[in-house]
């Protein structure tokens, strides 16, 4: 009986690593293919004589200061988003939380928002101070909703935190509706362009600034995997098998934010990335997080590189902003799993 179990963990590890693997060549696939969209077009012999430095200026100044950093940055922010949804649904043991549904994406808007009202978001010390405020801005949210949604003796009740996360997501907009009334013009419009989920943030100063983020705080959840595993099985179990709950909540709830909060300040409101990430990779590879987690942050870059390149050739010369795209896509989908919940 032990040697079928272990050959059935087995099969299902080596599936999971060929998923992961196939995502893998997916992402590389759209990441060419995304260097190559755009107003101006590059030619797949002109993008690799610019990528060993034979191309023009000109083709040196779109490939690497423009449309590499965009990439790049979108990639962080897919795998950052789908993370941090994977996360928030692990520790409210509901399918259909996620940063942006929950309002943490808002909390974190609204902060960044209010420093791009006043300040100038160009220069180099303003780039990398947004995170911070993000930060401090989702914090606060996510503190909000789940105390609200918290009940002594029972814990958190999956329901309340989608109920609270709407209604705390609707006050925050309301508040950043007010902001642009008061705007200027060009803020005005900038700051638009960021509600509805543009990757604005298209130079090597908005990579600097998210990358230390994605690179400190997603290992910190990959090793957090058996963790998650444990508070799956229910707050009263994973006490009763020794596991710190609150403490190991707590910590992985402040990962969350942080990976959250880092993404908005460079991408603006992009939603649902965290909820259809962690699902499609539950579906790909089961709900153990060791596999869950990785396969997570590959499917969110792979959505997200995927949008923000249709956003950029779908209407050229015009740019659809990658929020609208990926909102496309997972409205229907949020519809689907909110009707099949009830079910």
């Amino acid at each position: 009986m032990q040697h079928i179990v272990s050959h059935y963990q087995a099969r299902k590890r080596n599936r999971a690593f060929a998923v992961m693997m196939i995502l893998a060549i997916l992402i590389f696939i759209a990441f060419i293919i995304s260097m190559n969209t755009g107003y101006i077009r590059l030619s797949p012999s002109d993008l690799l004589m610019t990528l060993i430095g034979s191309g023009t200026d000109k083709q040196s100044l779109i490939l690497f200061e423009f449309r590499l950093p965009r990439i790049v940055i979108s990639l962080l922010i897919g795998a950052g988003l789908a993370v941090s949804g994977c996360i928030i649904q692990g520790i409210s043991r509901n399918a259909l939380a996620e940063p942006g549904i929950l309002g943490i994406n808002a909390g974190a808007g609204l902060m960044v928002m209010l420093f791009i009202s006043f300040y100038p978001s160009t220069s180099a010390a303003p780039v990398f101070l947004l995170p911070v405020l993000a930060l401090i801005g989702a914090s606060v949210t996510a503190g909000l909703i789940f105390a609200l949604s918290y009940k002594r003796h029972k814990g958190l009740s999956p329901t309340r935190i989608i109920l609270t996360g709407i209604a705390v997501a609707a006050g925050m907009s309301a508040a950043m509706i007010v902001l642009t009334l008061k705007l200027s013009p060009d803020k005005y419009q900038f700051v638009a362009t960021w509600l509805a989920g543009s990757i604005w943030g298209t130079n090597w100063k908005f990579v600097l600034s998210l990358l230390p983020w994605i690179a400190i705080l997603i290992p910190y959840v990959f090793c957090k995997a058996r963790v998650m595993n444990v508070l799956n099985l229910g707050e009263e179990l994973a006490k009763g098998l020794g596991a710190p709950v609150g403490k190991e909540q707590l910590k992985l709830l402040a990962a969350a934010v942080g990976l959250a909060a880092s993404c908005v300040a460079v991408s603006g409101g992009i939603g649902f990335v965290g909820l259809i990430g962690p699902h499609l990779a539950r579906r790909l590879v089961g709900p153990k997080h060791e596999m869950l987690l990785p396969t997570s942050a590959l499917t969110g870059a792979l959505l997200v590189i995927v949008a923000d390149t249709i956003g950029r050739w779908i209407m050229q010369p015009s740019e659809i902003p990658t929020g609208i795209v990926v909102a496309v896509i997972g409205a229907p989908y949020f519809l689907y799993l909110l009707a099949r919940s009830k079910a």
